[in-house]
């Protein structure tokens, strides 16, 4: 699986990511899923066509260990497989890395 990977958080970081992962993105699904919806000016063609399987998401996962496993995998709720699903696009790809940057860096977490 192709990811965008952060390790090395403390548990203090953990905490603080957790808490505003839960308040923007509600409560993860499967533990420590969480699902963050990409913006749909984002999607490709096929994406777009697709209007039954809209939203599009990418996953990730928040680990006590003190890892953040970002997904390149663009993926849907509805169903488990479906063809407009697939790896990221190089656009897509930058904005999920620049959308996880920017919310380590709003809560001051380096790692």
């Amino acid at each position: 699986m192709k990811q965008y990977v952060i390790d090395g958080l403390s548990p203090y970081d953990y905490e603080r990511l957790k808490k505003y992962f839960d308040e923007i993105l509600g409560q993860p699904s499967l533990g420590s899923i969480y699902w963050l919806e990409i913006d749909p000016e984002l999607l490709s063609p096929m994406q777009i066509s697709h209007t039954d399987c809209q939203p599009h998401y990418f996953a990730f996962e928040l680990d006590e260990r003190g890892h953040l496993s970002c997904e390149f995998l663009v993926r849907i709720k509805k169903s488990i497989k479906c063809d407009c699903m697939g790896y990221a696009d190089k656009q897509q790809r930058d904005w999920l890395m620049d959308r996880i940057d920017t919310i380590l860096n709003t809560l001051d977490i380096t790692v």
